[in-house]
């Protein structure tokens, strides 16, 4: 997941993590159209040629009077579109659905270099919206390329689905049997609840979304295609990079997931780095001691994070008009991920200190970021984030289905992780999926020239996850913010600007020259450049 404070369509949903095994080329059958041309000169699978050359239409964004991101972006004068593409790409002549992209012009278009796409993360985060922050926090890569954003398949306006959950997390298995098989009844649940979309749930996979950015690539005519990635986004780039390698252009991946990691079970690795980032945050929050009263120590507020998840784990705590049990608090404490600046620490510190009098018996008031996001745990995923975020992962590789090997993980780490363990490796909506992979996942290992970037105390994506994807990538460099404990590094766009970071990352994009080798960046706070 992205570095920011999670919201109900997010927390919960792990990022890192999966299985390995080979990786195949588009097997387009041809059982439709003829071979033709794209437009890098290469001959088309059959069967593909026909959405390779598609024309496409370019429209206004805004869908209605209450679309404001839509509004927002024909002010800044983008263009809206959707590219159909095979449901399923071994069987090009049948289904189709539609991908919506956006796009915005370079601003410079005697110094254009071409189309560069991004994705935010996620999984199942729409982006055809976020273009505009691409161009706000890097003027200079908008200058030279037409920035595209993308819905992926199933999100957003991407012929959306939905299976219509009433809960948006599992959450945590809580602190004994009787608690994980609630949590193990509620993956069921929701599980069984998108049966009705089998027929399409084996194609939601990482490797048709990236088989759909070439689609995109061909049909705006561009010969390579350029490709900025952050966290779950960077899987989806190694994919990319993979399948088609002689179409990639200047690719950046901020937070690199190790490819042989990603899938369902993927936040299992992440306990040592979420200890890490919430050892740092309690050590800022005993420096700001006089402020927060959480601890003059940073083991003194830890102290006082272990007693609320124990009195949780007698029974629930009322927080103003909620209540807080052990399935959900390891959600509201994943927040310590979202960011180490000192308003993010002071956010979650502010949280905290709620809670703490909440499990004294105090009468509290949640803060107003603690009641929005407590306030999402009990609602319905009313627009699918949640259900289409797994259905992506269930795609990618298929989980155990047997509850006692999760229930035993975890008792094997309660003593180590006793915060985050029941959380990260409880099961998940994938255990009792009702489609399986229609692929194995995609086995990473290619020379070609990339950028990473990333942070050691990364808590959505350890450190050792980055560097095995590092060496997945053998012809990529990677620049490293030393001591800095959040989840992507590049522009501001969801951490903290770093001068160093942002400055290889736009001096690759622009003038297209990797460093000569790894390079490390020193964490100071930075306005950061264009």
């Amino acid at each position: 997941m992205r570095g920011r404070r999670l919201t109900a369509a997010t927390a919960g949903v792990g990022v890192a993590a999966a299985a390995l095994v080979g990786a195949a080329v588009v097997g387009a059958r041809a059982d439709a159209g003829t071979t033709r041309a794209d437009a890098g000169g290469r001959a088309a699978p059959p069967g593909l040629a026909r959405f390779q050359r598609q024309e496409i239409a370019w429209h206004r964004c805004q869908t209605g009077p209450d679309d404001a991101t839509g509004k927002e972006l024909d002010e800044a004068k983008a263009q809206c579109a959707e590219v159909v593409v095979p449901l399923d790409y071994s069987r090009p002549g049948g289904r189709t659905i539609k991908v919506a992209i956006s796009r915005l012009k370079a601003t410079d278009p005697g110094r254009r270099r071409g189309a560069l796409l991004y994705n935010p993360g996620g999984p199942g985060v729409p982006a055809t919206y976020l273009v505009l922050q691409v161009k706000r926090v890097a003027p200079t890569v908008a200058a030279r390329y037409d920035l595209i954003g993308m819905d992926p398949r199933f999100v957003g306006h991407s012929t959306p689905l939905n299976c219509d959950w009433p809960s948006v997390a599992v959450g945590s298995a809580g602190p004994d049997r009787r608690s994980f098989d609630r949590t193990a009844e509620l993956a069921k649940d929701l599980a069984s609840r998108c049966a009705a979309h089998r027929d399409v749930l084996p194609h939601a996979s990482t490797r048709n979304t990236a088989r759909d950015m070439d689609v995109i690539r061909a049909a705006l005519g561009e010969t390579k295609l350029s490709y900025l990635g952050s966290s779950y986004g960077t899987y989806l780039g190694e994919v990319y990079l993979q399948l088609f390698p002689r179409r990639a252009d200047r690719v950046v991946l901020d937070s690199a997931i190790d490819p042989d990691r990603f899938g369902p079970d993927s936040a299992r690795t992440q306990g040592p780095a979420l200890a890490g980032v919430l050892r740092n945050w309690a050590s800022w929050a005993a420096r700001h001691h006089d402020r927060y009263d959480l601890g003059a120590t940073a083991a003194q507020v830890l102290a006082t994070v272990n007693r609320i998840n124990q009195a949780v784990n007698r029974g629930p705590l009322r927080v103003g008009d909620h209540r807080l049990d052990s399935r959900l608090l390891p959600l509201i404490l994943f927040n310590v991920t979202g960011g180490d600046s000192d308003e993010a620490y002071g956010s979650f510190a502010a949280d905290i200190r709620v809670l703490r009098d909440a499990a004294r018996g105090v009468k509290v008031t949640p803060t107003p970021v603690l009641d929005q996001v407590l306030a999402g745990f009990a609602s319905p995923d009313a627009d699918g984030t949640s259900s289409v975020q797994n259905a992506i992962m269930c795609a990618d590789r298929a989980a155990s289905r047997d509850p006692e090997a999760y229930y035993r993980d975890i008792q094997a780490h309660r003593a180590d992780e006793p915060l985050f363990g029941p959380l990260i490796r409880n099961l998940t909506p994938c255990s009792f999926w009702p489609a399986s992979p229609a692929e194995p996942p995609t086995k990473v290992r290619n020379a070609v020239p990339v950028l990473m970037v990333g942070a050691t105390g990364d808590p959505g994506v350890p450190y050792a996850d980055q560097l095995a994807a590092h060496r997945a990538l053998t012809g990529s460099r990677m620049v490293t913010l030393r001591g800095a404990f959040r989840h992507t590094v590049y522009g501001g766009l969801f951490a903290p600007r770093n001068t160093c970071v942002d400055d290889a990352v736009n001096g690759y994009l622009v003038d297209g020259v990797l460093p000569a080798e790894d390079a490390t960046c020193a964490n100071t706070p930075s306005a950061g450049k264009g």
